[in-house]
């Protein structure tokens, strides 16, 4: 059984003391009792939010981190994972990132927590049979895919660079990434030479998107720190202890941009457009439009380094204005130790607001965009800042879980460094920690609703990753989430059905791809205006569903519809006589043409 060889205690008293640690209460009373990690509710509460159903629906996968004792500092950044539609059979799949065995010379006996299943542990494909019986159930397919990816894992992006509308791979690993074509029956093949994609660093998040607007997606790959095996370094912690060593004990590694040329393969300009001038150890990437000018901008978040916000010239080349706009540092002028990152509009002005998780003490960081690409510090007056100084947190986005109109916030923990308390001294890998859910009130705040979360958000993991996307198609946002040394989570949304909603797809073409970049803007019977982005790549190594869903709360209906596509054309759908609570394909040039705004 998993739990019989994962690290993850569950100890609701550690969860209870760390949370009055974060949040400065004192609440007197006594904690105690242990959640399983592998238990399961016979019956939902009524206020719960999310129920884990992995092992119900057939996802049995857990991370390995190939740990030995000798505390390689990649044992403990792994892994992410993708929801997606391989197969374009209507629902998400499941892409989950395997870690390998670290350390010459090491075997799979020499692990502290060993591999299970067949060997050598790989990266797993989940196929979802929701469509073709009824019922929500994944099978893996990995072999029968073609997929042969063993290496030690980090990430995984999506995106159809074929232009053959069947979405494709790509992994990053520590040394040699792989992409993989989706050959449109069932299967992959590794073309990675062909495509000329190779990065043999240590690559992180990574990121499909339409730079040049022709047409063509092309290929974003950040990159960590020169650690490798041979130069790895011993760390302490204040104790004297062994531990893990942090990223300002090595250089960092520039990133890469990779052009499209349309014929399979792809050309480094990374120099040519100016993204490698400046490096800082990515680990999360996200692009969005900043600044309003209909072009794809650059959002990286670097590990203990200033972020970086590179801004589209408008010809090929990237600047970054990340001081400027004022996203390099906190406001208190601080480098952080960002991992996950998200962009969306929460606070409904129109434009791309920022969201970022950090080390615990820091603080996560929420960046309100002020229009044109300036920021605001924003973390403290939303509520979100004191909640998160316990905390460690990887994967993270915005969803609107309640399907109120309002992005909410979710983020998964795990700390990074050895935890120093008597009662977690003879742990082998005391790094676990709970996740949590902040609602947005709708007024520039936010309640942390995690106590009503619901049984899974009681557990204490070690969690990176975190893939979000409806995986039952019933209209609300589900959460994949991959623990390190620990078995992957399915978080089902019990909630966000119980309001209207609508789903939308948005493709270039008829049978093409997935319109990345692409803006939606759902107007609803209450005059608010939604704005949706499409997008896979967010969060902490992981790909996301690029559906986008427009939650009316208690409005009665949708209005109207305005998408903003990549290449900056826009287009106008009626919405009031569109039934509600079902999903629909939007197809480039079948709707409304709008003017250009001026």
């Amino acid at each position: 059984m998993p739990h019989a060889v994962s690290p993850c205690i569950c100890k609701t008293i550690r969860r209870s003391r760390r949370r009055l640690h974060a949040t400065l209460f004192i609440v007197m009373g006594v904690l105690a009792g242990c959640v399983a990690p592998q238990a399961e509710d016979a019956a939902v509460p009524q206020k719960t939010l999310f129920v884990d159903r992995a092992r119900e629906v057939g996802l049995d996968f857990v991370h390995f981190n190939g740990m030995s004792g000798a505390h390689y500092m990649a044992e403990v950044m792994g892994a992410g994972g993708a929801l997606f539609d391989y197969d374009n059979d209507g629902d998400l799949d499941a892409y989950l990132v395997q870690g390998a065995m670290l350390g010459p010379g090491k075997t799979y006996s020499d692990a502290l927590f060993p591999p299970q299943g067949p060997l050598p542990p790989r990266d797993r494909l989940f196929r979802n049979d929701l469509v073709e019986t009824g019922v929500l159930h994944f099978t893996d397919v990995t072999e029968a895919a073609g997929l042969d990816a063993t290496g030690y894992g980090m990430g995984v992006a999506v995106g159809d660079f074929t232009n053959d509308g069947y979405a494709d791979l790509y992994v990053t690993n520590f040394e040699s990434n792989q992409m993989f074509r989706n050959n449109g029956d069932g299967t992959f093949t590794d073309v990675t030479a062909a495509a000329g994609t190779d990065d043999e660093r240590w690559s992180t998040s990574a990121a499909f998107l339409d730079y040049d607007r022709d047409g063509w997606l092309d290929l974003f790959v950040g990159n960590y720190v020169d650690f490798t095996l041979a130069t790895s370094k011993t760390c302490y912690t204040a104790a004297g202890a062994v531990d893990y060593c942090g990223p300002i004990s090595y250089q960092p590694y520039p990133n890469r941009l990779f052009h499209n040329l349309g014929d399979g393969t792809f050309e480094d300009v990374s120099v040519a457009s100016g993204i490698n001038g400046e490096y800082g150890g990515l680990l999360g990437v996200v692009a969005a439009d900043f600044n309003g000018d209909d072009w794809p901008d650059l959002y990286l978040a670097n590990d203990a380094r200033a972020n970086q916000l590179w801004i589209h010239q408008q010809n090929g080349r990237f600047k970054n204005e990340a001081l400027l706009s004022g996203v390099a540092f906190n406001e208190f002028g601080k480098a952080e130790g960002s991992m996950g990152v998200d962009a969306a509009d929460f606070d409904g002005d129109g434009d791309e607001d920022l969201f970022m998780t950090h080390l615990a003490e820091e603080t996560n960081t929420l960046y309100r965009n002020e229009g044109g690409g300036f920021f605001e510090d924003y973390t403290f007056e939303a509520g979100l800042g004191m909640p998160s100084r316990g905390f460690t947190g990887f994967g993270t986005a915005w969803l609107d879980y309640d399907n109120d109109g309002w992005l909410d916030v979710l983020i998964v923990n795990g700390e990074v460094r050895i935890t120093e308390s008597p009662d977690r001294v003879d742990e082998v890998f005391p790094l676990d920690q709970p996740n949590q859910l902040f609602r947005n009130l709708g007024q520039g705040r936010f309640e942390d609703v995690t106590e009503e979360a619901g049984a899974v958000f009681t557990l204490s993991e070690v969690s990176r990753g975190a893939a979000f996307g409806d995986v039952d198609n019933d209209g609300d946002t589900d959460v994949l989430i991959i623990n390190n040394s620990g078995p992957a989570r399915l978080l089902i949304n019990e909630v966000g059905n119980r309001k209207a909603w609508l789903g939308l797809r948005l493709v270039d073409r008829a049978g093409g791809s997935d319109a990345y970049g692409a803006r939606v803007g759902c107007t609803l019977s209450d005059k608010r205006t939604l704005w949706r982005r499409v997008r896979a790549a967010a969060s902490y190594l992981s790909s996301n569903d690029p559906r986008v869903l427009c939650g009316l709360g208690a409005a009665r209906r949708i209005e109207a519809i305005e998408v903003r596509w990549p290449d900056g054309s826009r287009e106008h759908w009626e919405g009031a006589s569109l039934p509600l609570n079902r999903y629909y394909t939007l197809v480039k040039g079948t709707g409304q043409p709008l003017p250009p705004p001026g």
